[in-house]
């Protein structure tokens, strides 16, 4: 009797291995950088680390299921994946909905359905997706500005523009940029974004200029001296973290800007936590862990064969690593803050549910099916 057997390749095995580094590393990481916080008057303790281990219980099943997913499947469902997506984007914005969507420090990027949902996570995925498939059903044609790029920016546009209404525009140029890669990836045509781009900084300089906090954030980075006490006090504290840590860090758990001086220290700067507590030997071992993923994710994704799965792989891989770079990029002041997490590390169990997807979509590339007889 025949039955099929699932054989996974070296590359996805290893891929697994390095992702479940990554989210024990993080486990450690968030709970040494929030244990000993207070926050509303009340000790955090164990509580992030525990809401972060459920996240990654959740993640593992998630991953699996997504590495034994019919992909075939999955390129049919691309529509009905980014239609939820943008009808989840436009709850957030809507002005009746703060019931579900709260503003939380001035943005309703959370959507409140029992568990807390970061709902721009969800949209990077499925746009990965949906332009994979896409990007496949157009072949050739996507070298051609009328078929490829522009049909592309219709659907992708929209989204872009309900994130930045939260607002959120670091993560709504993720989702174009994610979008682009794939598109290029499928044979667009370099002219084609640079009239693009031309057509779009001034859209996206107006859109800087009138949020306050964004063009701070821009002159700060631009000129770090300009305001040593306000606008750049995070980028100046993580600068402290990562100097102190030196060669080996301080010792795990022994770091002190998380102690009301960094904000955000287990999750948008968890990485000069990690610095700080690790040096640069603990800096060094994240920074081949995410090289190591994402030349791994683009080996399985030219292994592939087919050109959605092909496209899907080059998506996902740029998703995590440009996540996991822009936000060291931040933590030592070579970009302007973004709030990005970290993939895997960062406290957030929306953003470590995607990654989890992700990489069990990435180990579906390298899953390979065959019979054999009981």
């Amino acid at each position: 009797m025949a039955k099929k057997e699932w054989v996974l390749g070296w590359e996805a095995k290893l891929l697994v291995l390095i992702t479940a580094v990554l989210v024990v590393f993080g486990l450690a990481s968030v709970y040494a950088a929030s244990s000993v916080l207070i926050e509303r008057g009340q000790p955090i303790g164990s509580t992030r680390v525990l809401d972060q281990l459920v996240g990654a219980a959740l993640g593992a099943l998630l991953l699996l299921v997504a590495a034994r997913l019919n992909l075939d499947r999955v390129r049919s469902l691309a529509w009905p994946i980014v239609l939820a997506s943008a009808g989840l984007l436009l709850l957030l914005v809507l002005p009746f909905t703060h019931a579900i969507a709260p503003r939380i420090n001035g943005a309703r990027r959370w959507l409140n359905l029992g568990v807390s949902i970061q709902v721009s996570e969800i949209a990077k995925l499925a746009v990965v997706i949906w332009a994979a498939m896409l990007c496949a059903k157009k072949g050739a044609e996507v070298k051609r500005l009328s078929r490829g790029v522009l049909p592309l920016l219709t659907v992708v546009g929209p989204l872009a523009a309900l994130v930045m209404l939260q607002p959120d525009l670091s993560t709504a140029v993720s989702i174009v940029l994610l979008a682009m890669v794939v598109v290029f990836a499928a044979g667009a045509r370099i002219g084609h974004f640079i009239l693009l781009g031309l057509v779009a900084l001034p859209l996206l300089w107006r859109q800087v200029e009138g949020a306050q906090y964004q063009l701070l954030r821009m002159t700060t980075f631009l000129d770090p001296g300009s305001a040593r006490l306000s606008d750049s006090y995070q980028i100046d504290q993580s600068l402290i973290g990562v100097g102190t840590g030196r060669l080996l860090g301080v010792g795990f758990g022994g770091g002190q800007q998380k102690l009301g001086f960094l904000p955000y220290p287990y999750s948008d700067f968890i990485f000069s936590t990690i610095a700080e507590e690790w040096g640069f030997v603990g800096v060094l071992f994240v920074v081949i862990l995410f090289l190591g993923y994402v030349l791994l994710a683009l080996r399985l994704s030219r292994a592939a064969g087919d050109p959605f799965r092909q496209y899907l792989g080059v998506g996902l891989a740029v998703m995590v690593g440009s996540d996991a770079f822009l936000h060291m990029a931040v933590g030592i002041g070579i970009v302007p803050t973004t709030g990005l997490v970290l993939p895997f590390v960062s406290y957030g169990r929306s953003a470590l549910l995607a990654a989890m997807i992700a990489t069990g979509l990435l180990v579906n590339l390298g899953t390979r099916r065959r019979q054999v007889v009981a």
